[in-house]
């Protein structure tokens, strides 16, 4: 037999596959006749090796890489900045509507109004609570809306949504005593009259026609706003204080948003501390309401002897105001109870003025809480505990000054939401979440197109709102 070594086939030591291509790695040992080649170094054999496992394990990694890790780490982008802005047109409403009642108003009160055109300026509109109908309007006249949720069109049948710019608020209180008769006996102003005569103007529009109003905005801030109409426009999108005069079939968190009342004090213009707020709770405002609100005279009876707490009667005027600017900027905690309705605009002006919300009212809503977590920035009372003797006062002067830093921190966070004059504030996050509302009002135009008319003995809707608040355990906010 012949010595002469067999020629070595070559060897395939691995193959991966990278986005669908397959990579092989070949090694093939030089042949010589010699019989030298047999005598090839092992350590020079041992590297090949070792470099072809390397080759292979790369070529593992780098598919499991590219297939499997790398899009989780692509940056994303932010889904507001690149989101479509909804389309929004605005009524050309007869000027009775608009301009008109802040005409009515000031005239009922001896003042004079400027006629003036959204185009060429700006009319003199009176501040009060529920003056979100004018700062939303005003928004909408702006020209420049980059970065904004919606945008304003001018021809209707490309509108994703209609807007109605009736001030529905200020026309509820522009006889200064309603029903404002005046000496003639005569009606100077009828509220009812003007909703009536809005919704008939409405029901002869060819788009509020077309979905029975469904795509249409409207806002009624003031509890009473619309009442006498509520039921002919509830189908569309309500913007509203809260649900406490809203049946479950005329309103709910799935259909309106909820909007933060104006504050009626001055910001607090200094930075976090419990330094110089010397009053423990301070709160100053009607003692006696209706409904939901008798929980104050209560609140009233257990807090007004206590020497840390600042309890007080207080009606609308400049004076109030001023000493309410006063109190809330010295105070650690400012307490919210029910009114006539579950919200007020106490609670915002406790939240500008970094003095901690004190909520008792369990059926309060609150706006924009996909993105504000109240819970960091309020204390949630239960009302049945919040007026047993002592258990009020107990739970606050059991919270320590590093907590109450906390939450003055988390408010100055959110302070921009509830301001109106802001250029990233409450009129920018109204948008919002309007033009969220959108997919769920054309689901239910297109509903609406293949059901028939049904006697129903329930509201047929859909609800979120659980109306439950929470009992706070004292041991969670200290």
């Amino acid at each position: 037999m012949s010595d002469r070594p067999k020629p070595r086939k070559p060897k395939y030591l691995s193959s991966s596959s990278i986005n669908g291509e397959t990579l092989t790695l070949t090694l093939t040992p030089p042949l010589s006749s010699s019989s030298s080649a047999l005598k090839m170094p092992r350590k020079s054999l041992l590297f090949k090796r070792m470099l072809a496992s390397i080759f292979a394990i790369s070529a593992v990694f780098l598919f499991f890489f590219y297939a499997f890790i790398s899009p989780l780490d692509r940056p994303r982008r932010d889904s507001r900045s690149t989101a479509t802005p909804v389309k929004v047109f605005v009524y050309d409403l007869p000027k009775k509507f608009t301009h008109g009642v802040v005409e009515r108003y000031l005239k009922a009160r001896g003042e004079a109004a400027a006629t003036t055109d959204w185009d060429l300026g700006e009319l003199k509109y009176p501040g009060h609570q529920h003056s979100a109908e004018w700062w939303l309007l005003k928004d909408l006249m702006r020209k420049e809306r980059s970065g904004s949720a919606i945008v304003r069109v001018l021809d209707p049948d490309e509108a994703d949504l209609f807007y109605v710019p009736f001030f529905s608020s200020l026309s509820l209180v522009v006889n200064p005593n309603r029903p404002g008769l005046m000496s003639s006996g005569k009606m100077e102003y009828s509220d009812e009259e003007m909703q009536d005569s809005l919704v008939e103007w409405l029901e002869d529009q060819v788009y509020w026609k077309r979905n029975n109003g469904r795509d249409h905005v409207f806002v009624c801030q003031d509890p009473n706003a619309l009442y006498r109409v509520i039921d002919r426009v509830k189908n569309g999108v309500l913007l509203v204080s809260d649900f406490g005069r809203l049946r479950r079939d005329q309103a709910s968190l799935v259909k309106d948003v909820i909007l933060p009342y104006s504050h009626r004090i001055n910001s607090f213009k200094g930075d976090v501390g419990v330094q110089g707020r010397e009053v423990m709770l301070f709160f100053m405002g009607n003692r006696f309401r209706k409904e939901g609100g008798k929980v104050r005279d209560l609140l009233f009876q257990v807090l007004e002897k206590e020497g840390d707490c600042v309890i007080s009667h207080g009606t609308q005027s400049r004076e109030s105001r001023r000493a309410a600017s006063n109190g809330m900027h010295t105070s650690k905690f400012c307490l919210h109870p029910a009114g006539d309705t579950p919200s007020a605009c106490r609670l915002f002006d406790a939240i500008v003025s970094l003095c901690v919300p004190v909520i008792v009212s369990d059926y309060v809503e609150l706006p924009f809480e996909d993105v504000i977590d109240y819970s960091k920035i309020a204390i949630f009372v239960d009302t049945n505990k919040a007026v047993m003797p002592g258990y009020l006062v107990k739970l606050l002067r059991g919270v320590s000054n590093e907590r109450i830093l906390g939450y003055q921190k988390e408010l100055k966070k959110v302070k921009r939401y509830f301001e109106y004059d802001s250029p990233n504030g409450a009129v920018e996050e109204i948008w919002r979440q309007v033009a969220q509302k959108v997919p769920l009002t054309k689901l239910m135009i297109n509903r609406d197109k293949r059901l028939v008319s049904r006697d129903l003995t329930e509201p047929d809707c859909a609800c979120i709102c659980s109306n439950r608040t929470a009992n706070i355990n004292l041991q969670t906010i200290q």
